[in-house]
């Protein structure tokens, strides 16, 4: 089991910044072979923002938030983080960390389908 807390969100202007972080624990924690950020605005789809992969910290990104949003990790405190800077009015969403486990697996996925593990989700406002 994996349990997962999101925190950080809040409201902002546009061209405002926020630090989404998500907090990883459980028995097979080290398990998890890629870290997602997804978000889901109201009457729209699930959305994949960004992922990490633990082992050697690579970083991916949708073109929607890249350059300005940045996926770090805290290996120690077993922490994801979510750095979005230049926030616009369309990053107005819950935000939802996810995990992905498995043994001897490397890779990146986009697909929600693929974590098998959830945050409770925070909410980001955007205004303009």
């Amino acid at each position: 089991q994996v349990h997962l807390v999101e925190s950080g969100g809040g409201s902002v202007q546009a061209g405002g910044s926020l630090r989404l972080s998500c907090a990883a624990s459980g028995s097979t924690a080290s398990f998890i072979y890629c870290m997602g950020w997804f978000r889901q605005a109201p009457g729209k789809e699930r959305e994949w923002v960004a992922a990490l992969l633990p082992g050697d910290a690579s970083a991916y990104y949708a073109d929607s938030v890249k350059g300005r949003f940045t996926i770090s990790q805290d290996s120690a405190k077993n922490t994801v983080n979510l750095q979005m800077d230049s926030l616009k009015p369309e990053d107005t969403a819950m935000y939802y960390c996810a995990a992905a486990t498995g043994y001897g697996i490397s890779i990146v996925t986009m697909s929600a389908a693929e974590y098998n593990y959830w945050g409770q989700g925070t909410q980001v406002t955007v205004s303009s």
